[in-house]
């Protein structure tokens, strides 16, 4: 194997190499392109897995053989297939491939720690975070001959962060990404409610870091989150419509649909809620059936850190401040699509630096999610980023409610940073300053 190539010459290979292959291969091709760039004797990208608590293996005709050689362990199952398609899930297990991601940092492990065939020579793996503006996005995955030093880890770093674009342009194009993804099987109305949901679930700017989850119960319950970032506005929303199925999927669709589009024309957090009950209401009178959604509504000045809010019969968000967590107590209007002249309430909540907002559907507070003290939970898990803030609440939601949620459990956590038009201070596609740390996750285990 020849030296590896400068800096340059890696992301010129990269770039070609995904534009030339085919948007199945185009990952692939950019891995075979790191494995020479870096002179390292296997590469492999592991997506992240849609439920959050994993990773997947794609591959295209592979044997078992290559795939036990992750060198990560723990492989669940037998591949899932389509034609030659491969797609094995890697479960978190605490290790470093979960450390890798949660705290944004690239592990190394020796030859003594790392995993391997028998009868292969020993290895050095590197795991990288493939991330962009926080989102998550998967993992790569290097096998080196000898231990990689300062320069290449940096290189490897940075070349996780391209291929988190590489995968972004190209899942426009085809459903392997998604497929693989999907550990699970979608019902109709989950399929529904999953593209109702924003591209990303994770944003970081210079101002502030949003991240949002949705936990589908078995009957999907019409929940939905959205976000949208102006030059100095951010908008928010988070809605649950009544009932659950392919009825609740298509109240939600009709709700969040009238939301973007009332917004898009230049609409006002008001003119928003009022159209989206207006559509609600005569949707509802047109087919004879009821359609109605409770949601909350935000639009974050940036400029100024007031958000101004909108309570239509939804559960009260939570405010974090200088640890202190409590309700913010908004004026409660009916929900969307009861009636056809409803008027709503806009509050102004002025945020401070270091403030953290909660929002969530009542799938978070009610059924076996009631016995959870999501009060002392959000002040539990302050210092952890948003991102794995969502993830830890809504895992003890599901832990509560014995794996099967009756409702779906959705929640979206906004820190409010300030000092609006600052750019961020990032490494390989996320802050690291404000990334999770070991020891914060280790306390919050053991606490």
């Amino acid at each position: 194997m020849g030296a590896p190539l400068t800096s340059d010459q890696a992301l010129g290979g990269v770039l070609d190499a995904a534009e030339n292959a085919s948007p199945l291969q185009a990952v692939e091709a950019v891995t075979d392109a790191l494995a020479q760039s870096l002179g390292a004797s296997a590469v492999f990208f592991l997506i992240a897995d849609i439920s959050g608590r994993g990773l997947v293996r794609l591959s295209h005709g592979e044997s078992d053989e290559v795939l036990a050689g992750l060198g990560l362990g723990g492989l669940e199952g037998m591949p899932r297939l389509d034609d030659d398609e491969q797609a094995v899930v890697v479960p978190f297990d605490g290790g470093p491939a979960e450390e890798a991601l949660r705290t944004q940092t690239v592990q190394v492990l020796s030859p003594s720690q790392g995993q391997r065939p028998e009868g292969q020579p020993a290895r050095w793996v590197v795991l990288a975070p493939v991330t962009e503006r926080g989102e998550v996005l998967g993992l790569l995955q290097l096998s080196m001959p000898t231990a990689p030093d300062a320069a290449a880890l940096a290189q490897v770093s940075r070349l996780g962060h391209l291929l988190a674009f590489v995968v972004i342009a190209n899942r426009r194009h085809t459903d392997l990404f998604e497929w693989g993804q999907r550990s699970t099987v979608f019902t109709l109305p989950a399929e529904i409610q999953r593209r109702l949901l924003p591209a990303a679930f994770t944003c970081e700017a210079g101002a502030f870091t949003l991240s949002a989850w949705l936990e589908p119960a078995a009957s999907v319950g019409g929940d939905t989150f959205d976000y949208c970032l102006s030059r100095d506005v951010l908008h928010l929303s988070l809605t649950d419509a009544m009932g659950h199925g392919v009825a609740s999927a298509l109240t939600a669709t009709l709700c969040v649909g009238s939301l973007r589009n009332t917004r898009r024309r230049g609409g006002t957090l008001l003119g928003q809620a009022t159209a989206a009950s207006l559509a609600l209401f005569e949707h509802a009178s047109a087919s004879g059936t009821e359609s109605f959604a409770t949601g909350m509504l935000g639009r974050l000045d940036l400029r100024s850190g007031i958000l101004a809010m909108v309570n239509a019969g939804h559960a009260a968000p939570y405010l974090c401040r200088q640890g202190t967590t409590t309700p913010v107590l908004l004026p409660v209007d009916v929900p969307f699509g009861m009636f056809a002249d409803t008027a709503y309430t806009s509050t102004d909540i002025p945020l401070q630096p270091g403030d953290r907002l909660v929002m969530v559907t009542d799938g978070m507070l009610e059924r076996g999610a009631a016995t959870l003290d999501l009060i002392a939970e959000i002040a539990q898990t302050r210092s952890l980023h948003p991102r794995e803030t969502t993830r830890h609440l809504t895992d003890m939601v599901l832990a509560l409610s014995g794996g099967a949620l009756a409702d779906d459990a959705t929640l979206l956590v906004l820190d409010w940073h300030g000092a609006h038009g600052r750019n961020r201070v990032t490494s390989s596609g996320a802050e690291k300053l404000r990334a999770s740390s070991a020891a914060d996750r280790t306390a919050l285990s053991h606490g």
